[in-house]
């Protein structure tokens, strides 16, 4: 049956056969940018080909990312593992059973100089999915690119430094909201003076879909977060036209082709008219809101893990129909366990058939003009908008995290959603519909990561500790913590730290004296 309202409640009709309002619609190229941020899109360079990975150790991590280069991927994207997003060495009490288990475990310079090996970070660009300790991990980045003797201005990338969704979706915070705001802006006036290249935040819809949300709920409550962003470097003594520029966007690519299209579309015209119309920005390309995309994994099923093939493909053409910059397609395996090598080609391939073969990158916003997209962009701005505006009334994105609003509504999506699911009303093949051998998950190869992993990550770092000059990282930890307890920019000593030996945890764990940790009673819901 064919539903009356899609999934963010839009009353959908039978036929559409007229566009109510235009404002939206311009070149592409042109303000408010929604249809593509550049006047040709893909027609001289297709979207970077990024697919996420990382696991168990640095070693193993640079050998996939060998293997998906060799295969046609266009840029990297780093996956770390739970203890390092938290800010722990692999030897932490806090560490044992996690190590190497969702990503790649960093603790050191040499294991940095292990993930990169071979590859040339002045040609490659690199995407971090990182957040609490996003800046250290940067730092580390760019010591290993001194090292290398790498100009900093020529270094191109993202770490996502995103964490205001930390506390609202995903849960990997360290610090209160206060100074883990202070570290995101101290990496925006860094980079904004000596690593020009870099997008300093990745601000993520993609985990508060994840968790729950409608597409509407997406938009609004990404954009609500960068609004504090913004406000945040302003407050710092930020030119917000030397740090918007730099600012890229993180969405989740669902289900619902044409939805997921006009949402792209929406929140580039909404992105473009907050930086303009509320904050000031004058520069075109701090208006222009430039996305990576990955496909959406809460829709991936162990069930008949070959249907996600499927499911992928049409998610990562609703993408770059809605002009993403970059793009992860998951492995059909990732409702099991990480992708395998074969899985992770398989979804790259996906990628370069819709790329090279389907025809939808020869021109820009091929959608542009359809009735039912153009209808569908008019709505979601209008919701979106709305949305946003009841965040502003409760005091912006960080008054409605600790009050436990933001979250409160995301989770009442996420219900209404599942209940959806279980009385047959919203179809899921193969799991509620179409049902073979009871709904059994399949049996596949599947990636393991074996207990030994955790064991020699833990050896080499302990031999790392040994093998320096202690009395160096204990002076430069000093330096790091009289910084945090002042107004200096912490990346310049982050950077010093980290070369001269410091681990992570080590680093990290000197902000926690200073700074504090945060829990959820505090606030957080």
């Amino acid at each position: 049956m064919a539903r009356d309202f899609n999934g963010s409640e839009i009353p959908l009709k039978p036929v559409y056969d007229s566009i109510e309002g235009t404002a939206h619609l311009s070149e592409p190229g042109s303000f408010p940018f929604t249809r593509g941020v550049y006047r040709d899109m893909y027609r001289g360079r297709h979207w970077t080909m990024r697919q996420y990975a990382g696991f168990a150790t640095a070693a193993e991590s640079n050998a996939r990312y060998r293997y998906l280069l060799e295969r046609g991927q266009t840029g990297l994207s780093v996956a770390f593992d739970l203890p390092t997003q938290l800010g722990y060495d692999s030897d932490a009490a806090q560490s044992r059973g996690e190590v190497g288990k969702v990503g790649v475990a960093i603790d050191t310079i040499e294991d940095v100089e292990t993930l990169f090996d071979g590859i040339p970070l002045d040609h490659v660009t690199v995407s971090m999915t990182i957040n609490a300790p996003a800046s250290i991990l940067l730092a580390f980045v760019l010591a290993l690119a001194r090292r290398r003797g790498i100009a900093f201005d020529r270094l191109g990338g993202t770490i996502q430094n995103d964490v205001l969704k930390e506390y609202v979706a995903r849960g990997t915070y360290i610090y209160p909201p206060g100074p883990s705001m202070r570290l995101v802006t101290d990496v925006m006036s860094y980079c904004a003076h000596n690593v020009p290249q870099w997008n300093t935040i990745s601000i993520s819809g993609y985990h508060i879909r994840e968790a729950g949300s409608t597409a509407v709920e997406e938009i609004a409550f990404t954009l609500a977060n960068a609004k504090a962003y913004l406000r945040a470097a302003r407050a710092a003594s930020i030119d917000l036209d030397s740090i918007a520029p730099r600012i890229s966007f993180f969405w989740n690519a669902h289900n619902d082709l044409f939805e997921e299209v006009a949402k792209f579309r929406a929140a580039r015209y909404l992105w473009a008219h907050i930086t303009r119309d509320e904050f000031g920005c004058v520069d075109p390309k701090s208006q222009m809101l430039r996305f990576h995309t990955q496909t959406a994994g809460s829709t991936l099923t162990a069930q008949e893990p070959d249907n996600n093939v499927v499911r992928v493909t049409l998610q990562a053409l609703a993408a770059v129909l809605g002009g993403t910059q970059s793009l992860h397609t998951n492995g059909k395996d990732e409702a099991l366990a990480l992708p395998t090598a074969e899985s992770a080609k398989l979804a790259l391939r996906t990628q370069q058939i819709i790329a090279y073969e389907s025809g939808v990158a020869d021109v820009a916003d091929p959608l542009a003009g359809s009735y039912y997209v153009e209808s569908l962009t008019n709505a979601l701005i209008t919701r979106a908008q709305s949305l946003i505006g009841e965040v502003d009334q409760l005091g912006g994105a960080i008054a409605a995290i600790e009050s436990g609003w933001m979250q409160a509504r995301i989770a009442d999506s996420a219900y209404r959603a599942q209940q959806a699911i279980e009385r047959g009303e919203q179809v899921v093949v193969g799991v509620n519909r179409f049902v073979e051998n009871g709904g059994a998950t399949a049996s596949i190869p599947l990636q393991r990561i074996d207990d030994a992993v955790e064991r020699g990550q833990v050896e080499r770092l302990r031999a790392f500790r040994a093998g320096r000059d202690a009395a160096k990282v204990e002076e430069r930890l000093r330096a790091v913590r009289a910084a945090a307890g002042c107004t200096d920019n912490l990346m310049p000593h982050f950077i010093e730290a980290v070369d001269g030996g410091a681990t992570l945890g080590e680093v990290c764990n000197v902000l926690r004296d200073v700074f504090g940790t945060y829990h959820a009673h505090e606030g957080v819901a």
